[in-house]
């Protein structure tokens, strides 16, 4: 997989909707280890998007035309709705691109090892965008379970909430059809489970509660996820389109000391409103922002360290150049779609699931 050559990677971007405008093509055009070679989209509102912020970048009307020219690529970076990931991470593969591909990145965990075996038989890349890995909160928290300042990890409570009672119906993520991989569990729940596999590893049991509340809904929209680790920790997981009041982002309780934060990573709403990404002040978060730590009564503010989505793609391009460790590794995100297949059994079912 290694090799010796300094010349920036050669990226194709597969999809340009939020995920590629907002999360990938920044960052892809502003690192220096990569060059934002090709965007894919049939969209001509979103090829002339394209063709107005990266003029150097060539515009591709389908994947067929995109691989049938993989020589000219180093990297694929697959970011369209998430029916389509797997297989498009295989003709990747296929074809001898190293491959990025967004969360979920299959709809099973036996797809997921089947995409495992084929980038290892092609001594190719294959890694999962867990972009939340690198949001300002989870460093910060990371930094504190790593220095001992919580004690031992007691309960994990992680949430992604939002307020949106009325559902876009025609949209794909509430498309019905099992194999579009719709509702919130493949969607936030993804990040949510990565971020508890990240600090805890793979869980022993999972319980969930997976609900449709909305009007018309076919897929769940209120997802509620227990998780026990081997370590003792217990993760408590929320996501939800439908809450009226959105409890903190963290609550982690620990045997010395408790960390709380309300409020999302800044990251995003800076990539939506077209901020440049990865510049001097990239991720900082205000002080009224920033989390506490302590006991009742006794807590202090904990400064949130910077967003720093640039350094999964920083991670990517070590690891195809110098065999390093890629950024997120592949038995974890394989270990992502374990925990969704329980959760969904354990909510038809209405038990624990042992993994």
């Amino acid at each position: 997989m290694t090799g010796t050559t300094t010349k920036p990677l050669r990226a194709a971007l597969l999809g340009y909707g939020l995920g590629g405008a907002a999360f990938h093509a920044p960052f892809l055009a502003a690192l220096p280890d990569f060059d934002l070679a090709a965007v894919v989209t049939g969209n001509p509102e979103r090829a002339a998007e394209v063709r107005r912020r990266y003029p150097d970048t060539d515009v591709v009307a389908s994947a067929a035309e995109l691989f049938g020219r993989a020589a000219d690529f180093d990297l694929a970076v697959v970011t369209v709705p998430n029916r389509f990931h797997a297989p498009l991470a295989r003709e990747a593969l296929d074809v001898g691109l190293h491959v990025v591909v967004d969360k979920p990145f299959a709809g099973t965990a036996a797809d997921g090892r089947d995409l495992a075996a084929l980038a290892a038989a092609r001594d190719r890349l294959l890694c999962v965008f867990q972009n939340r890995r690198w949001d300002g909160d989870f460093r910060t928290l990371r930094g504190l379970i790593d220095r001992g300042d919580l004690g031992d990890v007691l309960r994990f409570e992680s949430r992604f909430e939002r307020w949106r009672p009325e559902a876009a119906l025609d949209a794909w993520k509430e498309d019905t059809d099992p194999a579009a991989l719709g509702g919130i569990l493949y969607d936030l729940g993804s990040h949510l489970i990565d971020q508890a596999v990240a600090l805890f590893g793979r869980p022993l049991s999972v319980y969930a509660e997976l609900e449709r509340r909305r009007p018309g809904v076919g897929v769940d929209d209120d997802t509620f996820i227990a998780l026990s680790h081997a370590g003792g920790e217990r993760s408590h997981l929320w996501t939800s389109a439908v809450a009226a009041d959105l409890g903190p982002r963290l609550r982690v309780l620990g045997s010395k000391a408790a960390y709380v934060k309300y409020g999302l990573d800044v990251q995003e709403a800076a990539l939506r409103a077209g901020t440049a990404a990865a510049g001097p002040d990239w991720g900082t978060e205000e002080p009224g922002a920033w989390g506490r730590i302590g006991t009742p009564g006794e807590t202090v503010p904990v400064p949130t360290l910077p967003g720093a989505y640039q350094d999964f793609y920083t991670g990517i391009a070590a690891a195809i150049r110098d065999g390093a460790p890629p950024p997120v590794p592949l038995t974890e995100s394989i270990a992502v779609l374990e925990v969704i297949e329980a959760a969904q059994r354990s909510a038809r079912e209405r038990t624990a699931v042992e993994l």
